[in-house]
């Protein structure tokens, strides 16, 4: 299963399909008991999902066995012993991939042209995602990590993690002679620290983050010295990471990542109330909801766990529905995110009750 999003990963999600691209979104549980539940929806969901492919008249017999087919494969991929709190699996003619998410998600089959991926896109957003590296003289490692609910993995990206070996053949005579230089100033150490900043700057072109860099103290001042994006990171003088496991890192790292949500916080509340002096804000879901579709919000504020089930009245505006109203739309919260995204809005989740004056929503408008 696939956890990590990178906006290239999401603009080849969203390239058009040939029709049937199966889009299947379910809830999912991280603990028991709520987590018995979940192979039977599952199971129940990517049948109907088989039902409506199969009753479809617009698609041939040789495409139905073939998206069924996909969809069989990814079924068989979903991992529900380490599920997290929503899955999406996506199948079209001769692909498929299935997608653990950190956020809750409705349960849909949906068939159209292009995959369903608002709630990716959402969840991606919620998460708050970072990067670490961890240096040592022999290894340098990258860690993916996300904020919520707060976790790193070793990624393997750019030819990650990089190692070699500390035997010197030289060592011994330059000892003698006394000019064995020590670890980080050693010119092959320095080489091989340029080696994990340059394959950093390749991650970061693809997938900016903010980065947080572990490692001894004279490691963390090489990097300082020789590095072109490590130099703009948090240092964090703590070694032995670079050879640690996802646990060990994550505490490592926890306290600055959760001062800084603490500081991202403050912020974004210090410029909602600018906004609402300045007569640019928006609060509640159709309010914002008017104001993203016309690409008129800077700045979008959600509360983590906030969700709300709507309807269009039929005009310009939204009324709250109940899940089985004909037309609802349980995930206009994500379809909000992905629209602000897509305009160039800053989104930023916040912790709930955070937004309780503005019904767990808020825009600052850029007019």
């Amino acid at each position: 299963m696939e956890h990590a999003l990178s906006p290239h990963t999401l603009t080849e999600l969203r390239r058009p399909r040939p029709y049937p691209a199966v889009s299947v979104l379910t809830p999912t549980h991280r603990r028991e008991p709520d987590n018995a539940q979940d192979p039977v929806r599952l199971r129940n969901v990517v049948s109907e999902a088989r039902r409506q492919i199969e009753a479809d008249p617009a698609v041939t017999r040789e495409r139905k066995a073939d998206v069924v087919a996909q969809l069989e494969l990814a079924l068989a991929e979903v991992d529900l012993a380490h599920a997290e709190d929503g899955l999406a699996i996506f199948a079209a003619p001769g692909e498929h991939q299935v997608w653990s998410l950190a956020r809750t998600v409705p349960e849909r089959v949906v068939l159209s042209d292009t995959f369903l991926t608002r709630n990716l896109v959402a969840a991606q957003a919620a998460e708050r995602p970072f990067w670490v590296l961890a240096v040592s003289a022999d290894r340098i490692s990258l860690w993916s990590g996300a904020g919520v609910p707060g976790h790193v993995s070793e990624s393997s990206k750019a030819g990650f993690p990089l190692e070699r070996s500390l035997v010197d053949p030289d060592a011994e005579r330059q000892e003698r002679i006394g000019d064995l230089p020590s670890t980080f100033r050693d010119e092959q150490t320095r080489h091989f620290l340029r080696e994990g900043d340059t394959a950093l700057a390749q991650v970061l072109a693809a997938d900016p983050r903010p980065v947080y860099v572990t490692g001894v103290q004279n490691a963390l001042a090489c990097l300082a010295e020789l590095g072109t994006v490590t130099k703009d990171a948090v240092h964090v003088p703590y070694g032995g990471l670079a050879h640690a496991g996802a646990d060990t890192v994550w505490q490592a790292v926890r306290p600055l990542v959760e001062s800084a949500d603490l500081r991202a916080v403050d912020g974004v509340t210090r410029e909602l109330d600018a906004a609402r002096g300045r007569k640019d804000f928006a609060a509640g879901v159709d309010e914002v909801w008017q104001n993203a579709n016309d690409g008129r919000v800077r700045l979008l504020a959600v509360e983590e766990n906030y969700r709300v089930t709507v309807r269009d009245d039929g005009g310009d505006h939204l009324v709250p529905a109940a899940g089985g109203d004909l037309d609802a739309r349980e995930d206009i919260v994500d379809e909000i995110v992905e629209r602000c995204l897509d305009t160039g809005a800053d989104v930023r989740f916040v912790p709930d009750g955070t937004l309780e004056s503005a019904q767990g929503i808020a825009g600052v408008l850029r007019y």
